[in-house]
Parts: structure tokens; C-alpha cells; sequence
């Protein structure tokens, strides 16, 4: 397999990951918000939970990011992913912003 078919199946791969990620934590948000605090909700801090742990141990980096780079030495930010680049860039700062909202909204339901 050519390296540009290799980087087009990781980007695609990425992308798709994304879109997941894109679902699970807009229904977290839906779901503090509306106070459904169910099996979902916890499957989605879940989700998140193992997203965590695996750009800390890859030291914030996504692996499919660093495989992506075996197959390019671009240095757009999304290199590795079908976005925009500047989502690409601002893409954990965005969802860690979101996540944290969903924390607190969280905390805040399950108090009252």
C-alpha cells in the first residue's frame, strides 16, 4: 500500500473517531443539561476517561497522529484529519472546555 493511501485510511479512520467522540460528548452535554443522568451518560464519561488516558500516555498526542506523521512531514495541524485546520488545532482545547461544563452541570445535578 502507497503512503498516501496509508495517511487517506488514518485520516479517514481519525475523522470517524471524531465524528464518535463529536456524538458521545453533545449527548453528555444533552443529558446534564436535561438531567438524564443514566447508563449513557456514565458509558460517556467512560469514553472520555480512556480518551484521556491515551493522549497522556502518547503525551497529548492522539496515535493515530503520530502514525499519520510515518506518512507525512506536513506541518498543517490537520495533517492527520479531515477538519479545518484551525479545528484541528483548537480541537482539544475546545472539547476539554465542553467536557468541563459537563462535569460541572453534572455535579450540580446530582447535588440538587
Amino acid at each position: 500500500m502507497k503512503s498516501e493511501t496509508k495517511l487517506t485510511f488514518i485520516k479517514t479512520i481519525h475523522t470517524a473517531i471524531w465524528v464518535f467522540f463529536n456524538f458521545v460528548i453533545f449527548y453528555m452535554l444533552y443529558a446534564a443539561i436535561t438531567k438524564k443522568l443514566n447508563l449513557w451518560l456514565w458509558v460517556g464519561y467512560g469514553f472520555v476517561f480512556i480518551e484521556g488516558i491515551t493522549l497522556l500516555t502518547f503525551k497529548l498526542h492522539c496515535p493515530l497522529n503520530l502514525l499519520a506523521r510515518k506518512y507525512s512531514n506536513s506541518k498543517n495541524d490537520n495533517f492527520d484529519i479531515y477538519l479545518p485546520s484551525w479545528l484541528a488545532k483548537y480541537t482539544k482545547l475546545i472539547y476539554t472546555t465542553i467536557f468541563a461544563i459537563i462535569l460541572i452541570i453534572t455535579i450540580y445535578q446530582i447535588l440538587n
